[in-house]
């Protein structure tokens, strides 16, 4: 199972000092917890994309091409790519350069975004946004496992003996997520092809996550890729700790209430029993992680939330180095018990690169 960070890139005030970073801070600030990341032996860090302010991350592989030359083992993702408003074109030629760069430790999330004003900037609508998603994704995917594509649809100018370049490395093209959390359409996408289904949780009560989860593994097993069981599940989570559960929950309240998200509505308290985030010790975060797998069953991917809402870059960190020494031990442990045989994990560019060879030789035979 897979650990590791996400980040939405937000630049936002810290309501306890009434200071905002700089652009150049909050970049700089994501590299840093990218780096801590794979300092305390953590496996993913992911960040999303947005075009619109208060959020920076405009270039997602700019900034992860970046982060693989800093480090070596640490798998580089998206928390959102947007399928919708970018061209699949350059997508597939974006993302497979990445892979090159980083020796393949590269995945992403495709998702559609929810910000309506982004789409007309792009030259699209928000209303087509679930036909933009199934078609430029079947596009996309295309491209990356045909040298030669003829292409026409209803979103983007024909292809004619179209060759994206660089080809994916090993021939191999990079495992996709489909991230959502509220549209049935695109947890079936993900499902029809096979492709893992992230769950973006940490708004939502777990009633509305595990409909989604439900649906996309049952239609996993429909299309013939395995049980519901073998399902390639992730989830999000949101976390503030302390080794004092009262110090963290008056820490981040001031966070929390000026959040724009979070605050103004229900107290913290009543938003904690309802969604993943969790304000307090480490003990406090491994048991609310735990109850996940009772929710949702057993999955592949858990990303934690530890900045955002204008938390600084040092109690971020800080938050990463007890993720690194306290949680995710024990819940690399918790999760690996009773965890069936059969249950998969998390794939990566050497495990598909495994099974493509292993097809490859069953289908030739021996002689080959």
């Amino acid at each position: 199972m897979q650990f590791g960070i996400f980040t939405v890139g937000d630049v936002t005030i810290d309501p306890t000092t009434g200071r905002t970073p700089t652009e150049r801070e909050r970049i700089k600030a994501m590299v840093a917890i990218a780096l801590k990341a794979e300092e305390v032996g953590l496996d993913v860090f992911a960040m999303g994309e947005h075009h619109n302010p208060p959020f920076v991350p405009s270039s997602p592989t700019t900034m992860l091409g970046y982060i693989a030359a800093r480090t070596e083992r640490l798998v580089l993702s998206t928390s959102t790519t947007l399928i919708t408003t970018n061209d699949p074109v350059k997508i597939a030629e974006d993302y497979a350069m990445l892979q090159h760069l980083a020796d393949g430790r590269v995945d992403l999330m495709m998702g559609r975004g929810n910000t309506g004003p982004v789409y007309p900037w792009f030259g699209k609508d928000i209303r087509d946004g679930i036909d933009l998603a199934i078609e430029n994704y079947a596009l996309l995917r295309r491209l990356w496992r045909e040298d030669v594509v003829d292409w026409e649809g209803r979103f983007r100018t024909p292809l004619q003996g179209f060759t994206s370049t660089p080809r994916p490395l090993d021939g191999v093209a990079p495992f996709v997520w489909h991230g959502s959390i509220r549209s049935p359409e695109i947890a079936e996408q993900a499902a029809y092809y096979g492709d893992g289904f992230f769950h973006n949780n940490i708004f939502w009560p777990k009633e509305h996550t595990k409909k989604l989860i439900d649906l996309y593994r049952q239609r996993y097993a429909h299309y013939g890729h395995g049980t519901p069981e073998q399902a390639i599940v992730g989830l999000g989570g949101h976390v503030y700790m302390r080794p004092n559960s009262q110090d963290a929950v008056r820490e981040f309240r001031p966070f929390f209430d000026h959040s724009p998200v979070m605050g103004g509505g229900i107290p913290m308290e009543e938003y904690m029993e309802q969604t993943p985030l969790t304000v307090g010790t480490p003990e406090q975060v491994i048991e609310k992680t735990l109850t996940f797998r009772e929710h949702f069953g057993d999955y592949q991917r858990q990303l934690f939330m530890v900045d955002g809402g204008g938390i600084p870059l040092e109690t971020a960190l800080e938050q990463i180095e007890m993720l690194g020494a306290e949680v995710v031990p024990v819940l690399r442990q918790e999760f690996a018990k009773h965890r069936p045989a059969d249950v998969p994990d998390a794939p990566t560019h050497a495990s598909l690169r495994a099974a493509r060879d292993a097809e490859r030789a069953h289908t030739t035979g021996p002689a080959a």
